[in-house]
């Protein structure tokens, strides 16, 4: 087998309880798919919001389904910075002291105290996967790519390891973009 992962660049999204999304689109509100994401089980939405920081506010951000415990944004750094919030980079659910943010949808908002975050970059493995490439779950590695004149070795990638998973690598616009990332490319865990 291939000790090779699809890398995905992960745009910016919010992940909502039913709560909040009651809140946003009205009582009995439920996420409309719109299409299957590389996770199982995981997609988008058509349902949009607006996420509002102290600067200005980013219009038409995706929900992720389906419905969470929490209500979590993510975020790449430019677009934190961008409305003047200080997102931390963390792993997706740890959200405590985070930034906080308003949400905005047609029926209503939500103020978020904390739950903003700059996404940590992660690999998705099965089980069996990570025997393969021999990695634990939460093992942070490097990770080769050889993209087209910005070839890059990235750090502080956590493996993250479930059966509910499959194999992909998630980074964010601001990384997918210094790197030059295209929708084939490849990474490697690479060893130093």
């Amino acid at each position: 087998m291939s000790k090779t992962f699809i890398v995905e660049t992960s745009a910016r999204h919010v992940h909502v309880t039913q709560e909040d999304l009651e809140t946003l689109f009205g009582k009995g509100a439920a996420l409309t798919k719109k299409k299957d994401l590389s996770q199982p089980g995981q997609y988008a939405c058509e349902e949009r919001v607006e996420v509002v920081g102290p600067k200005k506010s980013l219009a038409n951000v995706s929900i992720l389904g389906p419905v969470r415990p929490a209500t979590q944004v993510e975020l790449s750094a430019t677009d934190a910075r961008s409305i003047g919030i200080s997102a931390p980079i963390r792993e997706s659910g740890d959200t405590a002291g985070s930034a906080g943010c308003k949400l905005v949808g047609p029926a209503g908002e939500v103020e978020l105290k904390e739950g903003v975050i700059v996404a940590k970059r992660h690999i998705h493995l099965t089980p069996a996967d990570a025997e393969e490439l021999g990695v634990k779950d939460k093992e942070v590695v490097y990770v080769k790519v050889d993209t087209e004149g910005r070839k890059a070795i990235l750090g502080d990638v956590v493996c993250r390891v479930s059966d509910k998973f499959a194999r992909a690598m998630h980074i964010d616009t601001d990384e997918a973009n210094a790197i030059s990332a295209t929708p084939a490319l490849q990474g490697e865990i690479f060893r130093i």
